[in-house]
């Protein structure tokens, strides 16, 4: 159970990552061309920095993409893979990690996948939401949060972090996904739903 959020609230952001993986599951399976799965393992709603230690150890070196998220809320959308869990898209995409195309490749699938969930959250909640091109790194956890984060959560106090499973015709990986709203987002995010207080 989350110190901020009830499992009534998380229940139904929960719902908004599902709706928003089925719609990602299918931009993904158009670009990749072969069926695709996404589940969602588990819904948390953490103290920011609590997030960051349930993703993993500080310095893990992991890959991510970050997406902006400005209009009516303002966030930070961020989907953090595994070394090995990227090499798995890499090469679904027909691609090397060290090619010089790869991070850009990568970056659009991130786009495609926190581009869906923004617009989910966009379709349920009435609010004008517009994501920013993606920003791609490889580096440790401790050092994309910090340079990636930090700047635009300013100030947050929740992260939302979703634990999915992508299953590409037999190929998994495992990736964790972290929306972090500003402060005043969270409340705005859970009042048009219906579920302030």
């Amino acid at each position: 159970m989350s110190p901020y959020l009830s499992e009534l609230q998380l229940d139904a952001l929960r719902e908004l990552a599902n709706i928003g993986s089925g719609t990602a599951s299918t931009a993904l399976s158009s670009l990749l061309a072969r069926p695709v799965d996404i589940s969602v393992a588990t819904a948390r709603a953490l103290p920011f920095a609590d997030a960051v230690d349930a993703v993993g150890p500080a310095e893990r070196l992991v890959t991510a993409v970050a997406i902006g998220v400005s209009g009516e809320l303002d966030a930070t959308v961020l989907l953090l893979l595994e070394p090995e869990d990227a090499a798995v898209l890499y090469a679904l995409l027909g691609l090397h990690p060290a090619d010089v195309l790869a991070p850009s490749a990568l970056g659009e699938v991130g786009n495609i996948l926190g581009t869906s969930y923004v617009n989910a959250l966009s379709a349920m909640t009435g609010l004008r939401l517009e994501p920013e091109p993606p920003q791609t790194a490889n580096d440790m956890l401790a050092a994309i949060v910090a340079s990636v984060l930090a700047g635009r959560a300013g100030g947050a106090e929740l992260a939302l972090v979703l634990d999915a499973d992508l299953a590409v015709d037999g190929e998994d990986c495992t990736m964790a996904f972290m929306l972090v709203p500003s402060q005043e987002g969270v409340h705005e995010l859970l009042s048009r739903l219906g579920l302030e207080g």
